[in-house]
């Protein structure tokens, strides 16, 4: 992966969506915004649904040299021609993935706030690592990641990692000099003004 000056944006699809739209929506984005990659992220667990997004977001990603990762299923990222997968269990999966997928795929591991597991996904072979969230959050098992994690993985360890979950424009901000990757979700798709609007205040915090 790049090395740039500032972190690079990474978006996350919302779990739902009307898939033409959405597909419109995303369109829009990835030819107004540098947008390193896109997770396909779906609360369906039927692999008809999860395929057809796969397929669609594919060709709008594809088309415009963007990365498609799905989170989760490995098989789905192999059989629809998509980029990787981006794990939610840590380091468990990603030696099956790597298996599965080759070499040459994207493999990403979620590692909450734990030092420990970053290590340990990177030690399986993971391109990057996220950690999150950075703020309170009701649906999370975790407690939210301090800035000290992403300074000290910043100063000691070479694989990228990506900030996710409860991005306020202050953290980004002050995580900006010490993460590789913003990975914005609903902060952009349930934003009152819009994602554009949303991701254009981010990116005053962050460039």
């Amino acid at each position: 992966m790049a090395d740039p000056e500032h972190p690079q944006i990474y978006l996350i699809t919302p779990p739902q969506f009307e898939l033409s739209a959405f597909s419109a929506e995303l369109s829009r984005m990835l030819d107004n915004f540098e947008v390193a990659c896109v997770r396909l992220r779906c609360a369906s667990e039927a692999a008809e649904d999860i395929g057809r997004a796969a397929d669609n977001l594919r060709e709008v990603c594809h088309a415009r040299d963007v990365p498609l990762v799905v989170e989760n299923h490995g098989k789905i990222a192999a059989v629809h021609g998509l980029d990787g997968v981006h794990l939610t269990d840590g380091p468990r999966q990603v030696r099956d993935m790597r298996k599965l997928l080759g070499d040459d795929a994207i493999v990403g591991s979620f590692c909450e706030n734990s030092r420990h597991t970053g290590m340990a996904a990177g030690e399986a072979g993971a391109d990057y690592i996220s950690f999150g969230p950075l703020a309170e959050n009701p649906l999370s098992v975790s407690d939210p990641v301090d800035f000290d994690t992403f300074e000290w993985w910043s100063e000691m360890i070479e694989l990228p990692v990506v900030a996710e979950g409860a991005i306020t424009l202050e953290m980004a901000a002050k995580l900006a000099p010490v993460t590789d990757f913003f990975a914005f979700g609903p902060e952009l798709w349930s934003a009152k003004d819009g994602p554009d609007a949303a991701l254009k205040a981010y990116l005053e915090r962050i460039v």
